[in-house]
């Protein structure tokens, strides 16, 4: 598909990859969520999330090979997660980082992350597309890509209901669902995104090895 003329291929992972620069592009991992879950006093996540979404991450950049990924922002679940990931999954990110550019777009769980692999910025802008974390309603310039929402759909077939992960989009405006373990969702029925796509939008559910376009 295109957004603001910029051909964008949405994976079945829930990434999205910019054939043009061979940029991958990732939303919301959310490293370190089950131990920001127990550190706050919440309830005992498994403590598998780290390596269920770098394992998930490391499948993607196999197959797309990138150049060059972005994490558009809540990358760790707050920056104490950043500085607190166990040292296997700090060498596994040096790992899947080397050899290409790596960019960390802050989020409002990680404003400012202490990192060792990648550089960090706001936002990023490309063929006038500006990819930042949280979608702006005053959006300007060709289009817009980002993250946060964690959008899903949820559809009853054959009498049963069914939830997926999902890319929403319009002709200027991409929002990707969050690639992370344990992260949850927001129905994009929501009125949060109300303001976002005034003027309608395309969910793209993610099936087990492709996308399934159906009406917001």
């Amino acid at each position: 598909m295109q957004i603001g003329g910029l051909e964008i291929e949405l994976r079945a992972s829930g990434g999205a990859f910019l054939p043009a620069s061979r940029t991958l592009i990732v939303a919301d991992l959310h490293l370190g969520k089950s131990e920001r879950t127990a550190r706050r006093g919440g309830a005992l996540l498994p403590p598998f999330d780290n390596a269920e979404t770098i394992a998930r991450l490391t499948s993607e950049i196999a197959a797309t090979r990138p150049d060059r990924l972005i994490c558009l922002g809540d990358s760790f679940d707050d920056s104490n997660a950043a500085r607190a990931l166990p040292q296997p999954t700090k060498t596994r990110l040096a790992a899947l980082a080397a050899g290409r550019d790596w960019i960390w777009i802050t989020g409002n769980h990680d404003p400012a992350p202490e990192l060792d692999v990648g550089a960090v910025a706001t936002e990023i802008i490309e063929a006038g597309i500006v990819f930042r974390h949280i979608a702006s309603p005053l959006m300007t310039g060709a289009g817009e890509v980002s993250g946060h929402y964690h959008p899903k759909a949820t559809l009853t077939l054959r009498g049963r209901r069914i939830a997926r992960r999902c890319f929403l989009a319009s002709d200027r405006r991409l929002i990707l669902p969050a690639f992370g373990a344990y992260t949850g969702g927001l129905e994009i029925s929501d009125a949060a995104f109300d303001p976002l796509f005034t003027e309608g939008a395309t969910a793209f559910l993610l099936s087990s090895d492709s996308t399934i376009a159906t009406p917001r």
